[in-house]
């Protein structure tokens, strides 16, 4: 018995057989591992296959698609609305003017007024207008008499107003002044912000593209004509009418600054009378000048009164030849002084305002005329009453 448990043969099939089991299992568990790996191998690639696929098809059908259906058009941006809203916009709405009470500083109006056109036939049906621009402290203080003077003229002219802006009264409701006021700042007499005031009439004015002929008044002044002899005297005038003359002495060219040069000389220096009348041509080009006007913002000051100087000696140099050089509004100065003769209610009489409609001579479009002055001043407000009085039949206004 002990001798068959003490086989060598015995004892090596046995460890040859553990051995052979051994390696057995181990190779099942081998062929599992790369049977595992190589199913998530597969499956790894199949998904991106899939994946692949797709987006191709994706891709393909979007092409079509897009082929098939024309691309929206850009969107436009619109500065004057905060809407996405992109309404019915035609040559109308762009003709509209703003209203006179806007928010434009200065720096943007006079950059939107300065814009003109440069085919001068107009697109569609124009009645060119004149625009009357009131520089005033307060009211148009003779208002009722050039209530009368607009009357049954309405779509032929247009009225614009600068006032000191602590002056808050309004205008009845059925006034032609009625919300004619511009946005405005305080103006000193003498003084250069007097010549930045007449720019921001003659600004906003420009807005219009009806408006063709500009005329400057104050609340004193006065219509001498009634309103078709003034509209058709603006409307069919060659010029404008910017006095202009040369002087000597402490008033004239004593008041020229050497620091002006060279863009402003003392052979340019021009006075005249403040208030013009001028055609919009010259209006733009008063309200674009950045060479002459600061000059005269720097170093006309003091004892150099901007309002006299200014537009005299801009428009005879650069626009001389579109000049007539005389202004359309009487002033009397023969008492002296700094500010002209004011008339009150006693001196207001046929016989006076008469000789302010007739009594002087000049050129117009080539021809001598009586008419050479439309417009008159310094008027007190007592002498309203009489003026509405004579008006009628003076100045023939309707009734």
């Amino acid at each position: 018995m002990k001798g068959e448990n003490n086989n060598p043969l015995t004892s090596f099939s046995k460890l040859f057989n553990a051995q052979l089991h051994f390696f057995n299992v181990l190779s099942y568990f081998l062929l599992f591992g790369c049977g595992l790996s190589l199913g998530v191998i597969l499956s790894f690639l199949l998904k991106n296959f899939s994946l692949d696929l797709h987006i191709t098809q994706l891709s393909l059908t979007t092409r079509s698609v897009s082929a098939l259906t024309p691309p929206p058009p850009p969107q436009s941006f619109n500065p004057a609305t905060e809407t996405s809203y992109v309404g019915h916009f035609g040559l109308t709405e762009f003709l509209k003017p703003p209203n006179v009470m806007h928010d434009m500083d200065d720096k943007e109006l006079l950059w939107r007024a300065s814009m003109a056109p440069r085919i001068p036939q107009y697109p569609f049906e124009r009645v060119p207008k004149v625009a009357f621009l009131f520089l005033t402290k307060g009211p148009v203080i003779l208002a009722p008499l050039w209530e009368k003077f607009f009357k049954g003229h309405e779509g032929m002219y247009s009225i614009y107003v600068h006032s000191n802006p602590s002056f808050n009264l309004s205008e009845p409701k059925g006034s032609v002044f009625y919300d004619r006021r511009i946005p405005s700042k305080e103006v000193k007499w003498g003084n250069v912000n007097m010549i930045e005031a007449e720019r921001r009439l003659l600004a906003n004015a420009l807005l219009d593209f009806s408006n063709q002929r500009f005329v400057l008044l104050s609340e004193s002044c006065i219509p001498l004509f009634n309103f078709s002899t003034v509209y058709s005297y603006l409307i069919n005038s060659s010029k404008s009418f910017v006095e202009s003359y040369d002087l000597d002495g402490p008033v004239g060219r004593g008041r020229y600054s050497r620091r002006m040069s060279p863009q402003v000389t003392l052979d340019q220096w021009r006075k005249g009378a403040q208030w013009f009348e001028m055609d919009r041509d010259l209006a733009i080009e008063v309200v674009s000048d950045q060479i002459y006007f600061p000059m005269f913002q720097k170093y006309c000051n003091g004892a150099c009164y901007a309002d006299e100087h200014y537009l005299p000696t801009f428009v005879t140099t650069k626009f001389g030849e579109k000049n007539s050089n005389r202004t359309l509004t009487w002033v009397d100065w023969s008492k002296g002084g700094p500010h002209p003769a004011k008339f009150i209610r006693t001196e207001v009489t046929i016989g006076f305002l008469e000789r302010l409609r007739s009594s002087s001579q000049c050129q117009y479009n080539g021809n001598t005329t009586k008419i050479c002055h439309l417009f008159a001043r310094k008027f007190s407000p007592d002498a309203l009453y009489r003026l509405l009085k004579f008006a009628p039949k003076v100045m023939q206004f309707h009734e």
